[in-house]
């Protein structure tokens, strides 16, 4: 039998237990309490229900609204309205394009962050993070939202409800180049204008390189707006997402999006795409542009570079967490890459460490050589320099190289004109398949008179195919992209057949080496090993985080072998 003072120490540790227990539960549920966010308030009158009807296959009719696939591959939806009704129209149209979405960038995460565990971490710092997002993003922005959600689907509901989940995947391309090392973002972009183009008008070209896999890229969305309020607008976007990337309104006025180096943020702000979304939706110049940006706090360092037909040029509007900047070049062209360019930021360390580091600098300075050697653009060349896979000098530094314009990563390219109202979005893959033109006065012309069902694209203004598509290139470099993909958990299990050929479909990409080093590595051949590190060191490496790794493998190496 227990003796009383066995029975005490028994009953206090239960009662410790049951304390901490409580707590615990108490503080689940504070925490849950905290970090859910509720839908905004909407009115009986604006929740209409809408009916999908099905025309044909990939063709879809929501009342005036419409979504179809045209035969280019691209996804083109027409979408008008008050902001929830915008929503709930564009989540009926768009819901089986949302749930693909979805599915493809949760399984990218779990492919960046293997650990369930850590995974699950992430999770509620990020919920933790977010609990306030929806107090810096316009409330129309968030009935919009709301009003897709309505169609998101469930089995997502482990990450958190339809309207929070749909909420924060807004924010995902900030987080993308907050945490740096997931090496989402690199974009390139850039604008010419007067004497560098053919007839004077303005020209602008960008790839959005946000990279979150392959398959995230395979249904692009060209969604065209008639808001209730504002300006009509394109973009360029994907399931669920109604902040803009990239985009042309009526008014002539094109923005698009580059990520800077931004210190971890401590809290939610605004994300980048919905200062986007207010931009086009209600800027006519670059002046207003300005004053939109100005009224936004975001929680990561963004630049945006604005065309505008009524001045005739592009700018930079570049945000840091507490300044907001206009940017113009006294030259009649613009360069955008991943750093920021203003001389106010000639000596913020952040930014010097990105430009000495990154390849930033080297994608603006191989743009800047493209520009003068063109000198005359067309909406062809400008196509041209977003395809180009040299380095500076027209040197060949690999297939997928992060410092080359084209890293064949991209999402989606992009060509405008906006005096003309022209755009071209590049079909698959990358931005190598051809570019397809829009002329949205014959969009929006013809949504209004409710004529569709056929092309809308302007077949006569196309920008055919690469020809690196249908070269033997293309082939090397999609089996160096297979050969990645099916080895990156278990290198050791390749031929030296596969390494010999992985090496030739690749082998001025310092990276190729690299892999062959790790591989040799893996079998314990030393001497194999730190040749193809140096290797890989004598070829032109992306950044300078890159070659400290392979530095630091090659130390590790003479360290434990006395090499």
């Amino acid at each position: 039998m227990l003796n009383k003072s066995n029975k005490r120490r028994i009953i206090r540790s239960i009662t410790i237990l049951s304390g901490i227990v409580i707590v615990v539960v108490v503080l689940y549920f504070v925490f849950k309490a905290l970090v859910i966010i509720s839908p905004p308030d909407v009115t009986i009158e604006n929740s209409n229900h809408f009916s999908k009807i099905k025309i044909d296959t990939n063709y879809y009719i929501v009342g005036d609204n419409w979504l179809k696939k045209n035969s280019s591959g691209l996804w083109e939806m027409y979408i008008s309205g008050e902001a929830y009704q915008r929503g709930l129209k564009c989540g009926l149209l768009s819901q089986e394009l949302v749930y693909y979405q979805e599915h493809v960038f949760v399984s990218r995460i779990k492919d960046l962050i293997p650990s369930e565990w850590y995974r699950g971490f992430l999770r509620y710092v990020i919920a933790w993070f977010n609990k306030d997002l929806d107090k810096y993003i316009p409330l129309e922005n968030q009935l919009e939202i709301y009003g897709i959600s309505n169609y998101a689907d469930s089995y997502f509901d482990f990450i958190g409800n339809n309207y929070q989940r749909i909420l924060n995947y807004h924010a995902a391309h900030d987080i993308g180049h907050a945490m740096q090392n997931l090496n989402l973002v690199a974009c390139t972009s850039f604008g010419v204008w007067d004497e560098f183009t053919a007839d004077n008008s303005l020209l602008i070209g960008r790839n959005f390189d946000f990279h979150a896999g392959e398959d995230f890229s395979v249904n692009k969305i060209v969604a065209f707006y008639s808001p209730e309020k504002g300006y009509r607008f394109a973009m360029i976007t994907w399931g669920g997402m109604t902040g803009v990337v990239s985009g042309m309104n009526m008014e002539g006025l094109t923005i698009t999006l580059n990520a800077a180096k931004s210190e971890i943020p401590l809290g939610a702000r605004t994300p980048v795409s919905i200062v986007a979304r207010n931009i086009l939706q209600y800027a006519a110049n670059i002046e207003e542009a300005y004053d939109i940006a100005c009224k936004f706090e975001t929680f990561v360092t963004e630049t945006f570079l604005i065309g505008s037909a009524s001045d005739g040029h592009t700018a930079l509007i570049e945000k840091t967490l507490d300044t907001t900047i206009l940017f113009e070049c006294k030259e009649n062209f613009i360069v955008a890459t991943n750093h920021l360019q203003h001389p106010v930021f000639s000596k913020q360390e952040l930014n010097l460490e990105n430009m000495a580091e990154g390849t930033s600098v080297y994608r603006y300075n191989r743009v800047k050589e493209l520009i003068h050697e063109v000198q005359k653009f067309d909406y062809r060349s400008v196509a041209t320099v977003l395809r180009d896979q040299h380095g500076i000098m027209n040197i060949n530094i690999g297939m997928g190289n992060e410092k080359t314009i084209n890293q064949l990563i991209a999402h989606h390219a992009v060509i405008f004109k906006p005096e003309k109202r022209l755009m071209w979005v590049s079909t698959n893959p990358y931005q190598i398949g051809k570019f397809v033109c829009y002329d949205l006065n014959k969009v929006f012309s013809l949504a209004e008179e409710k004529i569709y069902g056929g092309e809308i694209c302007v077949d006569s203004m196309e920008v055919p195919a690469d020809t690196f598509l249908y070269s033997k290139k293309y082939i090397s470099f999609k089996y160096f992209k297979d050969f990645i993909h099916k080895y990156k958990n278990n290198l050791e299990s390749a031929t030296k057949k596969e390494i010999d050929e992985f090496i030739k479909s690749n082998p001025e990409y310092f990276y190729t080496y690299e892999v062959a080093g790790d591989y040799y590595n893996l079998l314990g051949d030393v001497e194999k090993t730190i040749d193809f590190y140096n290797f890989a060191l004598e070829k032109e490496v992306a950044s300078e985080s890159e070659r400290k790794k392979i530095l630091n493998k090659l130390e590790e190496l003479n360290g434990n072998t006395g090499y």
